[in-house]
């Protein structure tokens, strides 16, 4: 038994350090960066940003909304081959490419004859591999083999929150290795098993692996806000992979329901009488795709050998997602004219932090 005593930092134990910056505007910075991989050859134009792929957020609606802002989304698992293709068809003649597109694939023997299914359409080759525990050897052999198929393809795999992992993953070919066990809101993987990582200091150490070797990271979960986005581009990370901000919109997937609330207000009727006011309220639902839950919808119950990793959350409707997508991207802009950040990329250069007891004051709530 061995104890890492050294600090561990979440997003909330840091705050970035203002710099002077000769930016003058917000419109001065380019939140888009040209992406090349250690193993396929395509280049990408894009904004690092991706809908993780979980039911409620890596759907058809979320990604073509996502391509508008340059950003990217991993589909989930659970559409048949024949709605990816489809989508993937369609999507092509209206945006022209599928290039910021990930099919999401697991490591089982089905997993890989859907996978071949899209792929030999030659409409996609983004692929992201995605199992709970990145440190199982199958996930090495499935990259591998992936790899051997379609030695073009754009590879992310994951998860996993240490340097080894991500450089055994890129070596075996992953171009991208997506990092976090357990900071996602709805996961309660570290609640569960007590294993996991602040994410803030695994992608500090993942991305310096990743990039000794020539390879990307994308942080996947603990972001909660824009500026949790900011920090995590500023401690190395090429793609930051978002669920739970993305969630809860028009175009996200989940169960839509409606309450009624009293707001504790009364109207008069009249000189003698008085009705409560009551309040309608839409909300939508997000679950981790480890939960109970999700294993009944989708595998069709809970098997008795697993614990759910996972919970169900019901969030207040939030409209339309582009808002939030330019809330995010203005967010980036902002972070990047305090530090003198002039691209995407420079982020990390431009980046030191304070370590902070506090970063936000909520006499007035978190909002």
């Amino acid at each position: 038994m061995r104890i890492h005593d050294d600090v561990q930092l979440d997003y909330c134990d840091v705050l970035l350090r203002p710099k002077r910056s000769a930016l003058a505007s917000r419109s001065a910075v380019d939140v888009l960066r040209e992406y090349t991989f250690k193993w396929s050859p395509k280049k990408l134009h894009a904004t690092g940003i991706v809908a993780a792929n979980m039911y409620t957020t890596g759907t058809f609606s979320i990604a073509r909304e996502m391509q508008k802002q340059n950003l990217f989304c991993a589909l989930h698992k659970h559409y048949s081959a024949e709605e990816l293709i489809t989508f993937l068809k369609k999507n092509k003649k209206e945006m022209g490419h599928n290039d910021f597109i990930f099919v999401s694939s697991g490591v089982s023997d089905a997993d890989y004859t859907k996978l071949t299914t899209v792929l030999k359409t030659k409409l996609i080759d983004n692929i992201c591999i995605d199992v709970a525990n990145g440190y199982s050897p199958y996930l090495i052999d499935f990259v591998r083999k992936v790899r051997q198929a379609w030695p073009k393809a754009l590879i992310m795999a994951g998860n996993v929150v240490t340097g080894d992992m991500c450089e055994d993953l890129i070596l075996n070919g992953a171009d991208i290795v997506k990092v976090g066990i357990g900071p996602g809101s709805v996961c309660t993987t570290r609640k569960l098993t007590g294993v996991g990582r602040p994410q803030f200091s695994t992608v500090i150490e993942c991305a310096d692996a990743a990039h000794g070797i020539s390879g990307m990271i994308c942080a996947d979960g603990g972001c909660t806000v824009p500026g949790d986005v900011c920090k995590s581009f500023c401690a190395g990370a090429d793609f930051v992979m978002l669920g739970g901000m993305l969630a809860g919109h028009e175009e996200s997937g989940g169960e839509m329901s409606t309450k009624i609330f009293q707001t504790g207000e009364v109207n008069m009727v009249d000189a003698d009488h008085c009705a409560m006011v009551l309040q309608e309220k839409q909300y939508k639902k997000f679950y981790g795709m480890s939960s109970a839950y999700a294993q009944e919808q989708h595998y069709g119950g809970l098997k008795k050998y697993r614990a759910s990793e996972g919970k169900v959350v019901e969030l207040p409707f939030r409209g339309p997602v582009e808002p939030t997508l330019l809330a995010i991207l203005g967010g980036i802009r902002s972070c990047m004219t305090y530090i003198g950040a002039k691209r995407l990329k420079d982020m990390p250069k431009c980046a030191s932090f304070y370590r902070v007891n506090r970063q936000l004051n909520t006499i007035f709530g978190n909002e």
